[in-house]
């Protein structure tokens, strides 16, 4: 593992990476290093122990959430948008299920589309960010887009998708979002360190977002919504980030056929690489089975990307305090190759 530990060392150092790097194979730490600064006013270092933003890995925990309310028949993948929306919205299709909208699927227009080429250190945030601290409150923004195409036709990664999500989850319950994904996830896999947290009432241990070259000192702030909603927003830790595939694959989140159902492909992209429903998964193989399965966020001064290999019980997590940090790192830093070269499986 020393090789490993090096070859780490030597890419977060050329690359000038900020952030955490873990691998686990099933229950045992291979790899756990943090470099660079949480704070680069204060000087303080990242850690192993550091609180990240997780961008759009937020999706993944919504889906966990979504779900979690199928298996208890509160929603299902067929109850239409419309039912819980009443009059709100409506440029949203009347045919838009749950299920198009976690397989990205429904054709919503998006208040942020990533369809687009982005400057990370615009602000791109369509209203001032401190409005956005309540998913009720992302109405406004998510209304007035057309529709893209008919619902479940083709695929379109979404953001607006999942926050309608989180705001169908807080009406079919009467619950605040955050408060469902907390019970609904991170209790049953034992996430103590993972939550929606106010970017402006940050605590000691979680590392600040920092901008692009030139802009590298300033904060990502005014560039986020100040309190996340179903498509991002959610901080937590590499530990965490291993519970929580532990967790998911044992059945203890949602019942085993809904695993199976996030890991189903629903769009096979030009790459050959697949969307399930929150989760991301490779390449199929000469036999059709897909070895990877993973999850992803960037923004503005956030970076992550988690992926587990099935047959070896890899995980590789990677989360980074800058919009492009992990991206180096994760071309040679896979679970397919520590898979086949690095670590023997169990």
């Amino acid at each position: 593992m020393s090789s490993l530990r090096q070859s780490v060392a030597r890419l977060a150092q050329e690359n000038d990476f900020s952030g955490v790097v873990r691998v686990d194979q099933h229950d045992k730490t291979r790899l756990e290093e943090a470099f660079g600064l949480a704070h680069r006013g204060y000087g303080l270092p990242n850690t192993p122990q550091t609180h990240f933003a997780l961008a759009s890995g937020t999706k993944t925990l919504t889906a966990l959430t979504v779900l979690s309310l199928v298996a208890d028949a509160t929603l299902a993948l067929s109850t239409p948008a419309r039912e819980l929306l009443g009059q709100d919205l409506p440029l949203v299709d009347d045919a838009i299920t749950v299920e198009q909208l976690l397989a990205h699927r429904s054709g919503i227009g998006d208040y942020l589309d990533e369809d687009e080429d982005t400057d990370y250190n615009a602000y791109l945030m369509p209203v001032a960010v401190h409005l956005l601290d309540s998913t009720e409150n992302y109405l406004p923004v998510l209304d007035g887009h057309p529709m893209k195409f008919a619902p479940g036709t083709e695929f379109a990664y979404c953001n607006s998708g999942y926050v309608l999500l989180a705001l169908l989850a807080e009406r079919a319950t009467g619950l605040p979002f955050a408060h469902l994904l907390q019970e609904r996830v991170c209790q049953p896999a034992g996430l103590s360190h993972t939550a929606f947290l106010r970017s402006d009432e940050l605590a000691g241990n979680v590392a600040v977002g920092y901008l692009e070259p030139p802009h590298v000192e300033r904060s990502n702030v005014f560039h986020l919504p100040v309190c996340g909603s179903g498509d991002g927003g959610v901080y937590s830790t590499g530990a965490d980030i291993h519970a929580l595939w532990t967790a998911f694959l044992a059945g203890q989140i949602v019942p085993p056929h809904l695993v199976a159902a996030m890991q189903h492909p629903h769009s096979v992209m030009t790459s050959g690489s697949a969307y399930g429903l929150g989760l991301w998964l490779s390449r199929a193989d000469g036999d059709g089975h897909r070895q990877e399965v993973g999850m992803q966020g960037m923004d503005a001064g956030v970076s992550f990307s988690s992926t587990h290999h099935l047959d070896s019980e890899i995980t590789v997590t990677m989360i980074s305090n800058t919009a492009t940090g992990v991206w180096p790192l994760t071309r040679w830093l896979t679970a397919e190759r520590l898979a086949s070269e690095l670590l023997p499986p169990r």
